[in-house]
């Protein structure tokens, strides 16, 4: 087993994206390993130079870390398979939604280290974010192994287990309330009478200048909605349509929806 050799179970949109993470962050092909069904996802990887465990529980006797990126509805099924091939200090980073560390743990040797994390989307770009989550054995290292191996996706954040349900109904389905948001946008520029490409043109930068406004003055956006709002403006009235359709409250109910479902998918 070689001392940075990472395997990774899992070549789907988030598996690949941690892949070429570590491509760009200064791992080699060999030094990564694969295990995936599909047939077009492993070309894909080969194509990088990286090679195809023959099954999940090779990969992980091979491996001196595992990722295991892959859906949660099937994360029993693959934990049965390479539980007991695992051995001490060989840690176990999970991306799979809802499971808690403790159920990962429930399926390997004691003593095992397990971080969970909950990437988000923008990873694909380099531009997420990342909660990630200690088990019942994972030590310093253990931890600053999985921040290694997610820095190139973008930010990481560490907090404690019992708040990765929320983590995951903000952060990791965030991106898609901004989507939407962005969507509707775009469609109420085309509503008041701007062609789709010039209101798509409009709508891209607002949102990615109003973020980094909001990053790099660190004001509060509370104060920075303040400063857009002149009394009497044309801001102020779109403001009281947002209010009036109960923009924050469906916001809270969107996250809250989505860390019950969260918590639900760790129960089955």
């Amino acid at each position: 087993m070689e001392q940075r050799k990472v395997g990774v179970i899992g070549a789907g949109a988030m598996g690949s994206a941690i892949i070429r993470g570590l491509l760009r962050g200064g791992y080699r092909p060999e030094e990564i390993l694969v295990a995936e069904p599909d047939e077009a996802r492993r070309r894909a990887m080969t194509d990088l130079g990286i090679a195809i465990a023959p099954d999940n529980a090779e990969l992980v006797r091979r491996a001196a870390g595992v990722v295991l990126a892959v859906k949660p509805q099937i994360l029993p099924e693959v934990m049965a398979e390479i539980g007991p091939v695992f051995t001490k200090n060989k840690p176990l980073l999970s991306i799979a939604a809802g499971i808690s560390t403790s159920q990962l743990e429930s399926f390997l040797p004691q003593g095992i280290p397990v971080v969970r994390a909950m990437p988000n989307t923008p990873a694909l770009v380099g531009e997420g974010v990342t909660a990630l989550a200690g088990g019942a054995w994972a030590a310093k290292e253990h931890l600053d192994w999985a921040r290694e191996l997610l820095s190139p996706l973008g930010k990481t954040v560490l907090i404690r287990e019992e708040l990765m349900d929320a983590a995951t109904g903000l952060s990791g389905s965030g991106p898609a309330y901004v989507f939407l948001f962005i969507e509707a946008l775009i469609e109420a520029g085309v509503r008041a009478g701007l062609p789709r490409d010039i209101a798509r043109n409009l709508v891209y930068p607002t949102v990615l200048g109003s973020v980094r406004m909001a990053i790099e003055t660190g004001e509060h956006p509370a104060k920075l909605r303040e400063q857009v709002t002149s009394p009497g403006g044309t801001t102020a009235a779109g403001l009281v349509q947002l209010e009036k359709g109960a923009l924050r409250a469906v916001i809270s109910e969107a996250v809250l929806a989505a860390t019950q479902r969260s918590q639900e998918l760790g129960k089955k």
